[in-house]
């Protein structure tokens, strides 16, 4: 992507003074590994065709009345999403965003709305890592009998992909025996175990309780849940916005690159290295 001089020496200049890299990323940083964008029902009904036919919408099938209503479909979603995110390989932004962070001495903090792990996979540390909305690598009982989180890799899921069905049995809760769901907070969601995320979050503040200069590079994070564009401007100051869709209302002193986060990131790497 080309971008004029005085933004993109603002960027390097930032990053050169920053103790810390806060990388905040939305969906938008998948879409370069192959993951599927859901923004709007026609992409989602490209990518889930049968919940299309039924008529059904993202926010009625990502949500914890699906799995009471009717577990198969709705592991047949979950259990199809799990299976993509275990074996999508993350593009090499994240190793470029890596790169960066080594340069500083704080490091790099990841905040993030995915629940696809997809920057545990690329190598971020486990304790720098936020999901705001929970993991779907992780599981908790639907009925939320106790307070606990369970990792899912015991789980293969074995979906027909045709009708969006999960073939065979789902995961069950090792208290009770009800139907196990992904540890991840849905729409009209009262019953998500929260801990696991609670526990990141404190991590995280007190990691930047520790940055007296960081910079925010906010990834692919969108307006329709704006959770990620929310913490990233709540911090202030040095804001790199990289996102392919229109900025009116940009925050005072941020840099927006209209771009994808690959090629974002890409430029901000090539611009330092030039400046080395």
């Amino acid at each position: 992507m080309s971008l004029s001089a005085d933004p993109l020496a603002r960027i390097v200049r930032w990053i050169h003074e920053a103790d810390g890299l806060i990388v905040a990323a939305g969906a938008g940083m998948g879409v370069d590994s192959g993951l599927p964008d859901f923004r709007g029902s026609a992409g989602f009904w490209r990518a889930y065709p049968a919940l299309g036919r039924a008529g059904l919408q993202f926010e009625e099938i990502a949500n914890p009345a699906a799995f009471a209503r009717a577990p198969p479909l709705a592991w047949g979603f979950y259990g199809h999403r799990l299976a993509l995110y275990r074996r999508t390989v993350p593009h090499r932004g994240f190793a470029l965003l890596r790169e960066i962070a080594a340069g500083l001495p704080g490091g790099a903090f990841v905040f993030t709305s995915n629940v696809d792990g997809q920057f545990q996979k690329a190598g971020f540390a486990e304790a720098r890592i936020m999901e705001v909305h929970g993991s779907i690598h992780h599981l908790q009982c639907q009925r939320g009998c106790r307070a606990a989180v369970w990792s899912a890799g015991d789980f293969e899921p074995r979906v027909d992909e045709e009708a969006c069905r999960l073939l065979g049995e789902p995961p069950h809760c090792p208290h009770c025996g009800g139907i196990a769901r992904p540890n991840i907070l849905m729409f009209g969601d009262w019953a998500w175990i929260p801990a696991r995320t609670e526990a990141q979050e404190t991590a995280l503040v007190a990691w930047l309780g520790r940055m007296r200069r960081p910079v925010v590079i906010e990834l692919g994070a969108g307006e329709s849940v704006p959770t990620v564009r929310r913490f990233a401007e709540s911090l202030g100051g040095r804001l790199v916005r990289i996102n392919p869709q229109s900025e009116p209302s940009l925050p005072a002193g941020a840099v927006h690159l209209r771009c994808s986060a690959l090629d974002g990131i890409a430029t901000v790497h090539a611009a330092l290295a030039g400046q080395r």
